[in-house]
């Protein structure tokens, strides 16, 4: 169900990520932007940043105005709000994570395939052109075969109120390693604890193991550590790549090291006691265009809505991400590896996204 001429969003939810929401949007020609939340200062300060754009306390208010909306709520209220407009025949994108339960991730897809409307996740490093890159490098050979990913997502705060910090930060990571190797985990095994004593876990590593192969991905994450961190390093047998979002100008660097194992022709000793080689060459930091993620997304958000394209974060895709989020809060509490079914099926990447175009 595509929309013609200017298109009328409500975004839900002026916080951290509906803020930005509404100042892209409202940067964006033919689009009509109406601000929803329970916070009357709230609207007060969206009146004053964005004078043209409408407010309102209820999606129950707007929702037969407008032709889409973005849920960009505590997390917990992700699947009920988006599963309202989509049954309302509405467009929806909801940021990370798309719900907190794989349960409500099938539930929302099934109503938008029921309406005929979109249904996009608000996964934003997959808009991301170094993480294009990073991709890049990973599928083209350059690194040879991949060896492991580990990404540590760290800072002081934001606390939040309704999930730990493994639902609040891991979404990012689990879909960029989703993205970068165009697979998905088979197992999940995580470790967290509430070192603040707030009852919800603080810190917490994830470690996801991939069937058939030998590849593992490590995840790190925390709202208490005195050094903001957002960094993914992809290891491959010739040449290791790290993403750095925190770099002004060198966001990717690739690394020509690694190690090399001198095994004796004809020698049985065991694999750990053969002489180790350390290979140190150049480092090289590739261009990258820099672009606004997020106006990417939200453009992409546009085009899907006017034409009838499929989203490249769709439902599958925030599904995806959502069962290991679900797996890795099982493991936590569980003490061991939870078992993933079968993988979910998603859009392939396109191929100008992988080339680091700003398509």
């Amino acid at each position: 169900m595509s929309v013609e001429g200017p298109t009328s969003l409500a975004v839900v939810g002026y916080g951290y990520w509906g803020s930005k929401h509404v100042r892209v949007l409202s940067s964006m020609p033919d689009v009509d932007v109406t601000v929803v939340d329970s916070d009357p200062d709230r609207l007060v300060e969206a009146e004053r940043s964005f004078p043209h754009a409408n407010t309102a306390k209820s999606l129950d208010d707007v929702l037969d105005e407008v032709d889409g909306v973005i849920v960009a709520t505590p997390p917990r209220t992700h699947g009920p709000l988006a599963l309202t407009a989509a049954r309302a025949g509405r467009h929806v994108l909801v940021e990370k994570p798309l719900a907190t339960s794989a349960a409500e991730c099938e539930a929302l897809i099934e109503a938008a395939n029921a309406s005929g409307t979109t249904l996009m996740t608000g996964h934003t490093f997959e808009y991301n052109a170094a993480v294009w890159k990073l991709r890049d490098l990973a599928v083209s050979g350059e690194l040879g075969e991949i060896r492991y990913v580990d990404c540590a997502r760290l800072n002081l705060g934001l606390f939040q109120s309704d999930v730990n910090v493994i639902w609040d930060l891991a979404p990012h990571d689990v879909s960029i390693i989703n993205f970068v190797l165009g697979r998905q985990p088979s197992a999940v095994a995580a470790w967290g604890h509430s070192h603040a004593n707030r009852g919800v876990e603080d810190v917490a590593h994830i470690h996801m193991r991939y069937a058939d192969s030998d590849i593992r991905a490590y995840i790190h994450v925390s709202w208490l550590d005195p050094c903001k961190v957002r960094r993914v390093t992809v290891v491959g047998s010739e040449k290791m790549a790290v993403y750095n979002d925190m770099s002004a100008n060198e966001r990717i660097r690739v690394y020509d090291a690694g190690v090399d194992i001198e095994e004796a022709v004809g020698s049985d000793a065991p694999l750990h006691t053969l002489p180790v080689t350390y290979r140190r060459g150049d480092i090289v930091a590739p261009f990258v265009e820099v672009q606004e993620p997020l106006a990417l997304e939200d453009a992409h958000l546009l085009e899907c809505i006017r034409t009838g394209a499929h989203p490249r974060t769709d439902g599958n895709n925030g599904l995806a991400v959502t069962r290991v989020l679900e797996a890795a809060t099982k493991a936590m509490r569980a003490g061991h590896e939870v078992i993933l079914e079968r993988p979910v099926p998603v859009v392939p990447a396109p191929a100008a996204a992988v080339q680091g175009s700003s398509a």
